[in-house]
Formats: C-alpha cells, sequence, structure tokens
C-alpha cells in the first residue's frame, strides 16, 4: 500500500467523499429492491388455457385456435391453429382459410386477443347504406 495506508482508487480519507454506486445515495437501495420483485403480468392468459382465442396481428392477419401457453411478452403458442384469409382491398370477396396446426404467435406483433366463448361477429354499425 502506498501513501500511508490509502488506497489507489479515490475515496477514504482524502477526499472525504464517497459515492454509491450509480451517484445516488440511500434511497437507490429501496428502488432496486422494489424492481428485483416480479412484475404482474399485464394479462392474465390462464384463465383461457385450453380454450379457443382469437388473435390478431398488425397489418391484418388473423388466427384462432386452442391456447396452450405463453410468456411475459405474450408470445402465445396455440395448436389446432387456423388462420383466416382476407383481401384487404376487397372487403366483399370471400374469407379463406388455412389449417396451420401447432404455431408460436410473437407477442410484440399481436394488436387483439380474444376469446371465442361468448362472442359473435357483428354488423358494422359505421357503414352506411347506399
Amino acid at each position: 500500500m502506498r501513501g500511508g495506508g490509502q488506497s489507489s482508487r479515490g475515496g477514504g480519507q482524502r477526499g472525504g467523499y464517497t459515492q454509491t454506486r450509480g451517484g445516488h445515495q440511500g434511497s437507490a437501495d429501496n428502488r432496486d429492491n422494489k424492481e428485483k420483485k416480479k412484475r404482474d403480468a399485464i394479462l392474465d392468459l390462464k384463465k383461457y388455457s385450453d380454450k379457443s382465442i382469437r388473435v390478431k396481428f398488425i397489418g391484418g392477419r388473423e388466427v384462432t385456435g386452442v391456447l396452450k401457453g405463453f410468456d411475459q411478452l405474450l408470445n402465445i403458442v396455440l395448436d389446432e391453429a387456423v388462420e383466416t384469409i382476407r383481401d384487404p382491398e376487397n372487403t366483399d370477396s370471400e374469407e379463406k382459410q388455412r389449417n396451420v396446426g401447432l404455431v408460436v404467435l410473437r407477442g410484440p406483433s399481436i394488436i387483439l386477443l380474444s376469446p371465442m366463448d361468448g362472442s359473435e361477429e357483428i354488423e358494422n354499425p359505421f357503414i352506411q347504406a347506399e
């Protein structure tokens, strides 16, 4: 040790000022403890496990299937999945369906998630008859 027992990294008795990690003292420890707690999920999808759901994506794709699993980022695993294909330019055209089986749906691209039980399609109330 050099300099009469002082460390070469500062602090100690030289400056009389010690800095905690991050530059904050006191309340920083409380904030760290709160952040370490597990955050609650925004959606509780456990109640829809093994039930049929409908998922809509950015860009208009739509998939229905049986919910088998999910994570915190809302990545979803569906079994017996069916993709509904629509022509975005021709709204009067017929829908086509494609069986895709077991799929993993990427959470950040999902815009709507809905259970199939108790839901039915209704007419658009904003379209005016000519």
